[in-house]
């Protein structure tokens, strides 16, 4: 552990499982003092045995990103617990639905975007707001995908969810640079990486998806979630301080052909 975040307050949303976790725990192990978020409560003391291990006063609280109330009140909870916000990781998400735009059903598109777009803008509104309210000159990351850098057959949902998040990202940055007020606001733009989401889609397909990911990478392989945890430490710390508004890609190189 070299500290490189320690004593920033950090939220990571969708923090009990998956790329979430693993970048709370990377952030907890580097200093952070972390309040993790998700509506798997289930998963939450097996989260905060991990987390506690470097933070123990790590805090899991309840939060549909989708509801703008429960934005208000984890916000409210954490500036009021611990006197400021320095960071936070927009990581709650669902996956593709799966089906070509003119099978898509209405209803199943509003709730991706709801949960995957509108709780991204929620954290910025409320994210930001908390900064300027304290002082801090905080550090936002937006996790995208690479699907919000390219398209795929049967990802219109997703992919405009994850491209959206993109353009947000540069449009917050942009106006907490023009104001001076020291906040950054970065996307993170994970590849295939082996989580509980790939995998589903990985038994769904038969084991096609897995195949067809390790022909298309060129690295010839899935990342492992702590690659993305590195990258929400990287963006999270000081080390980061000449980034906003830009995108960090971690595929393997599936994007660079």
């Amino acid at each position: 552990m070299t500290e490189r975040v320690k004593d920033k307050v950090v939220i990571v949303t969708g923090g009990v499982s998956g790329l979430g976790l693993a970048g709370a725990v990377r952030l907890a192990e580097e200093g952070a003092r972390l309040i993790v978020t998700d509506i798997q409560d289930e998963l939450s003391n097996a989260a905060l045995e991990r987390l506690r291990d470097y933070d123990p006063e790590a805090l899991y609280l309840h939060q549909d990103t989708a509801d703008e109330a429960q934005w208000k009140a984890v916000i409210d909870q954490v500036v009021a617990q611990y006197g400021r916000l320095d960071g936070l990781v927009n990581n709650a998400g669902i996956g593709s639905l799966s089906v070509p735009i003119h099978e898509t059903d209405l209803t199943a598109w509003r709730r991706l975007m709801a949960i995957n777009l509108d709780g991204v803008f929620l954290g910025l509104k409320h994210g930001i707001r908390a900064m300027l309210a304290t002082g801090s000159h905080g550090s936002i990351v937006n996790n995208s995908s690479i699907m919000g850098l390219v398209g795929a057959p049967n990802s219109g949902a997703y992919a405009a969810s994850k491209g959206g998040i993109r353009l947000l990202t540069k449009v917050a940055a942009l106006e907490c640079a023009a104001r001076g007020d020291g906040i950054r606001v970065n996307s993170l733009h994970p590849g295939f990486i082996d989580t509980p989401m790939v995998a589903a889609g990985n038994k769904r397909t038969d084991g096609a998806l897995e195949k067809h990911i390790q022909a298309a990478t060129p690295t010839g392989q899935l990342g492992q979630p702590v690659d993305i945890a590195e990258g929400m430490v990287f963006l999270i710390s000081d080390e980061s301080r000449f980034m906003t508004g830009s995108e960090l890609v971690i595929d393997g190189g599936y994007t660079a052909r």
